[in-house]
């Protein structure tokens, strides 16, 4: 038994969940609405505001679609609800970031500024106070399109194990190296 598939997902009050033709779920709460297709031989029980995904057979395939469609619906009502956010640092000496609406500015110690055009659905915030790191904040309903989008960011400049320069995420510690002088003796 699929032991995150077979967790229910309790329905807060506020958020409403229908299942459509072809399985197709619809969650509307108060910060959107969000939709995701689920396998036709998975089922859907709503009951007392209790979420339950089943699967028809123990098949290796019906188990590993049950723990997957339960994450997703778990994360389709709770972005509806509450929301996702992540947070990114720039480390390093000259890096900067800007917004303007959607569109994000950083100078990443190369010769041009990256310009990054983000989807509609997610609010970007900028902020960069003396002293410390730019931080680059991502807000949204849906947890896969911010997942995606910081990951994008991430990528224009990894984080590097020597002098811990880069892009990391609040809080992510980055596991540094010993330089080159730290063998001699």
């Amino acid at each position: 038994m699929s032991r995150i598939g077979k967790k229910p997902i309790t329905i807060p009050s506020g958020v409403t969940v229908t299942v459509g033709s072809d399985n197709l779920v619809t969650a509307k709460g108060a910060l959107g609405t969000l939709t995701q297709k689920i396998d036709p031989d998975m089922g859907l029980i709503i009951e007392d505001g209790v979420l339950t995904v089943t699967r028809p057979t123990e098949q290796k395939r019906h188990k590993a679609l049950h723990g997957l469609y339960r994450s997703l619906l778990s994360n389709l009502i709770v972005g509806v609800s509450d929301g996702y956010k992540k947070e990114l640092e720039l480390v390093g000496v000259g890096y900067k970031a800007t917004n303007n609406g959607n569109i994000i500015d950083m100078s990443l110690g190369y010769s041009h500024n990256i310009y990054l055009v983000v989807p509609a659905e997610i609010k970007v915030e900028t902020k960069m106070e003396k002293g410390k790191n730019p931080i680059i904040t991502l807000q949204g309903t849906d947890k896969q399109l911010i997942g995606l989008v910081a990951a994008k960011i991430k990528s224009l400049r990894k984080s590097e194990p020597y002098k811990g320069k880069g892009i990391k995420f609040v809080g992510e510690v980055i596991r540094r190296k010993a330089g080159k002088t730290a063998g001699k003796k």
